[in-house]
């Protein structure tokens, strides 16, 4: 097994470097054969050009050819006035069709008329008996040629048509195209497009280095055929620094720059009118380039392949070494959750007796709390007996008064006056029972549930309680609601009993002193309502300021109070979502403000 692993570590580079030169191979082969389909496409488009430019030209030479004035100048070309008028047509027909130059040439080779007879390189008197096309076109035949300018050393493509008389040729019209234009549309191009000549020479390429130079070996056979047509006049050729090479089915071509080259792919294609050759030359750096990236990319894919396999079998392993080990700390684990299970059921136990005994504990609370809120009331009520029982006595002994009257009135027959009594004694009764009532529900103990409550309403009932107190302390209350009606969301009862405290404090307060004035106001702010009852006492001492909410706490003497009346009034308004301050007025006296939140529902009142 050890062997088979080094064996296996070793043989592992040299199968890596088999399978990245044969991935490469396929790379490079697979991009080749996409670069040749673009090549092709774009050799089409090249060739299709050449041949469209060219085609335009091809019928016009003989259809000049047997135009009545050439034909009348290649019958007498010594006439002056007759070439005159033959230089100014060519001229014209020359700049309607764009060529480059056309001219007439007699049997001997002399050009007798041109397009360009009035410029510096005129080819009047110049002799073109060693060009192809005119030796063709002498024997009567459509001639077309290649070739650079001995006159103008421009290039251009050549096309000659023999000028006939009746059966005889009588001399040779020749047009010459220019192709530089279509030259300059291969500069720059993502391709490099050349086109060569049968001997293998460039005389048409958007690189003009390649201008001029071979692509064939230059023989002497080459050259002599090269200079008896002077094709490229007196220019140099001179072979283009190259090599061939083939792979598959691709042609290859490295070019020579100095120290460096490029590699090329090769497309061409044979145009057999014009005899030339169109060669379209892809760099392939860019072939090689993404071959190589892709075979990169294949062997890093194997690579994290084999890592993940790696990995896999690693991790695999340590599985099976952690299953052994889970199964034995399972074994511990059930044995330690068996002793938790114990214990936990102990302690839930102990808890659920804590959790029992703390809500029996909160019942108590809250019955606590509502006892502590009667006996805050009936103690209210206690401090207010003796003036309760002045305010009865007086309409019972009127009563009294009021009945005696009214047994002795109808006595004596004055029964209108008798009944004048007994109506008395009814309002007065009256009188009692609204005190009575008001007593009565002021005593009662609230449920909890709150609702809308008219404020109006509440300090209406409030006052017919704390009458009697006020009276006791000859004190007097202003009462300020404001113009619209005031709702609340609180327990009216409730909200009375804190109006009551509020207020006997109050009255408490200004007894005995010259201003026993004491005013409740109540205004809306935002989503607040705010009730102040202020008065002109003492104020509250600073001392005691955090304590006066305190149960329990009083600053009256023995026998007048619990010490409740204000802790339990903070702690009804806390539970109306309120909130109960006691300040000191900058002119004297205190303002217990309580604010309650809005409700401006008044279809259900809150019950209590």
């Amino acid at each position: 097994m050890k062997y088979r692993l080094i064996f296996a570590v070793l043989l592992l580079p040299l199968a890596v470097a088999v399978l990245a030169w044969q991935g490469n191979a396929v790379a490079t082969r697979s991009y080749l054969d996409e670069a040749s389909a673009q090549a092709n496409t774009a050799l089409r488009l090249a060739v299709a050009a050449l041949d469209g430019h060219l085609n335009r030209y091809q019928a016009l030479p003989a259809l000049i050819a047997d135009h009545d004035d050439i034909k009348e100048l290649a019958t007498r070309p010594r006439d002056r006035r007759l070439r005159e008028s033959v230089n100014a047509y060519l001229k014209d027909i020359n700049g309607l069709l764009h060529s480059s130059d056309i001219y007439v040439i007699t049997p001997g080779g002399d050009t007798i008329a041109a397009s360009n007879y009035d410029g510096p390189t005129s080819f009047v008197g110049q002799n073109f008996s060693y060009r192809p096309y005119f030796q063709e076109a002498l024997q009567g035949r459509q001639s077309r040629f290649y070739a650079l300018g001995t006159t103008s050393l421009k290039r251009g493509y050549f096309f000659g048509a023999p000028i006939r008389v009746g059966e005889d040729i009588r001399g040779v019209i020749v047009f010459k195209v220019d192709v530089e234009s279509i030259e300059a549309s291969w500069q720059g191009g993502e391709y490099k497009i050349f086109v060569s000549d049968p001997e293998g020479i460039i005389f048409m390429t958007g690189t003009p280095e390649w201008l001029y130079t071979a692509i064939l070996p230059l023989t002497e056979e080459r050259r002599a055929q090269t200079v008896a047509s002077r094709r490229y006049a007196d220019a140099t050729v001179r072979p283009l620094p190259l090599t061939r090479h083939d792979s598959g089915d691709h042609h290859l071509m490295r070019i020579s720059a100095g120290q460096s080259g490029r590699e090329y792919l090769v497309v061409s294609q044979y145009m057999t009118d014009a005899d030339w050759t169109v060669n379209v030359l892809a760099d392939t750096a860019s072939v090689k380039t993404q071959a190589l990236t892709t075979t990169i990319a294949a062997l890093l894919l194997i690579c994290l392949a084999g890592l993940a396999a790696g990995i896999l079998w690693q991790r695999r392993a340590r599985l099976n070494e952690r299953i052994s080990m889970q199964a034995e700390a399972q074994t511990e684990l059930e044995r330690r959750v068996d002793e938790r299970t114990a214990d936990l059921a102990r302690v839930n136990a102990q808890i659920e007796e804590e959790i029992a005994e703390r809500r029996l504990t909160e019942q108590q609370l809250r019955r606590t709390q509502a006892d502590l809120i009667q006996a805050g009331k009936l103690a209210g009520l206690g401090q207010m007996s003796a003036a309760l029982s002045h305010e009865f006595n007086q309409p019972l002994a009127a009563a009294k008064t009021y009945a005696d009257s009214a047994t002795l009135l109808i006595e004596r027959g004055r029964t209108d006056e008798a009944s004048d009594n007994v109506r008395r004694i009814s309002g007065l009764v009256d009188r009692m029972a609204a005190i009575s009532r008001h007593l009565r529900n002021f005593a009662r103990k609230p449920n909890e549930k709150l609702g809308p409550v008219l404020i109006e309403d509440v300090v209406r009932d409030t006052m017919e309680i704390v009458t009697v107190r006020l009276k006791a302390a000859a004190a007097e209350i202003d009462i300020n609601l404001g113009p619209e009606p005031l709702v609340v969301r609180a327990g009216s009862v409730r909200l009375q009993q804190v109006l009551v405290n509020v207020i006997s404090n109050a009255a408490d307060a200004v007894e005995g002193l010259e201003d026993r004035h004491i005013r409740l106001r109540a205004w809306r702010d935002g989503d607040k309502v705010v009730l102040a009852v202020s008065d002109h006492g003492p104020g509250v001492p600073a001392a005691i300021a955090e304590r006066i909410f305190d149960p329990f706490f009083s600053t009256k003497g023995v026998g007048k109070g619990l010490g409740l009346g204000l802790s339990i009034s903070y702690n009804i308004v806390k539970d109306f979502g309120g909130s109960l301050v006691a300040t000191n007025l900058a002119e004297g006296g205190a303002e217990f403000r309580i604010e309650l939140p809005v409700a401006d529902d008044l279809g259900q009142e809150a019950a209590e």
